[in-house]
């Protein structure tokens, strides 16, 4: 099984959209996701997305990178800026990939679904290539 971290600023977004996507699309893929300034919070939009997609579970919550930096990762994706430049140093060498997308927090359901579907164009095929690539 490989594993895949998740990494953006706030953790409420993008990254659990992202780690939930990954857990249901990519065999053999598990996916993971943290924040460097966590919200403490899923976005009720991105739990509302992931429920009517029907991957919602309990283990995506908000957390900080403090929590997963021992975990053993494959590869680590950085979804904001925020967060590849505050990227940090794990303890065994991993292959990174940086993958900006709009951040939907405080805008409209439609930007949240927006994001899900560049993260199925883009995202998914980025991480079976890096993945493979190793």
């Amino acid at each position: 099984m490989k594993r895949v971290l998740v990494l953006c600023s706030g953790n409420s977004c993008r990254s659990i959209i992202a780690e939930a996507l990954i857990d249901r699309e990519l065999e053999g893929v598990e996916g993971a996701s943290a924040g460097s300034a966590p919200l403490g919070r899923v976005n009720p939009h991105a739990q509302r997305l992931l429920e009517e997609l029907g991957i919602w579970s309990e283990k995506y919550y908000s957390k900080g990178i403090h929590e997963i930096l021992h975990t053993e990762f494959d590869l680590v994706v950085t979804v904001c800026d925020g967060a590849r430049e505050s990227c940090p140093t794990f303890p065994r060498p991993v292959k990174r990939l940086h993958i900006p997308f709009p951040d939907p927090d405080g805008k409209e359901y439609g930007a949240f679904k927006e994001v899900a579907q560049r993260m199925r164009e883009r995202l998914l095929p980025a991480i079976v290539e890096a993945l493979d690539s190793q």
